[in-house]
């Protein structure tokens, strides 16, 4: 394979083609947990269920406002399981993601599947930028959203009013 094949076949299109967006959920633990970032996104905040994944965390990154979700035994990480997004929501979220994202299913329990299901989720796969503590969305909420947000909200406006809705 050449160079652009590589890149091609490892991309953001790439990392969906097991999902089935008609039946599939999205565990988000970070930034997509609020409402304002999807609405940016997706021009609507779809159905969102509280959810965890055990033996998860979700990590505080360098240099970065968002975290990433990292293996942690012992540990559970928090969030929203994700239903009912289209194909083009899938895509948008896709592209949103940073390459040092690896899209998986990981098992996660929303207190409505018994036994607990699967759901895909973005872990983070560059170890040397996890820091030693965990992301607080609370923090994100309080010093970081608005200014986070204004920027996808002035990003998205004129791919919006144009009928595209990508990140």
């Amino acid at each position: 394979m050449t160079d652009q094949t590589t890149a091609a076949a490892t991309g953001p299109t790439a990392r969906l083609s097991p999902v089935d967006s008609a039946a599939d959920a999205l565990f988000v633990y970070g930034t997509l947990r609020f409402r304002r970032i999807l609405t940016a996104l997706l021009g609507r905040v779809p159905a969102g269920t509280p959810a965890t994944a055990p033996g998860w965390r979700t990590a505080a990154l360098a240099r970065r406002p968002y975290p990433g979700l990292v293996p942690a035994p012992g540990q559970t990480a928090s969030g929203l399981l994700l239903s009912g997004l289209s194909p083009q929501e899938w895509r948008v979220l896709d592209d949103f993601e940073d390459d040092e994202y690896e899209l998986v299913p990981l098992p996660v329990d929303s207190g409505t599947r018994k036994p607990p299901g699967t759901a895909w989720a973005y872990i983070w796969a560059a170890p040397g930028d996890v820091r030693p503590e965990n992301w607080d969305a609370d923090t994100f909420a309080e010093r970081q959203l608005d200014q986070y947000a204004a920027r996808l909200e002035e990003a998205a406006a004129p791919r919006q009013g144009r009928g595209e809705l990508r990140a």
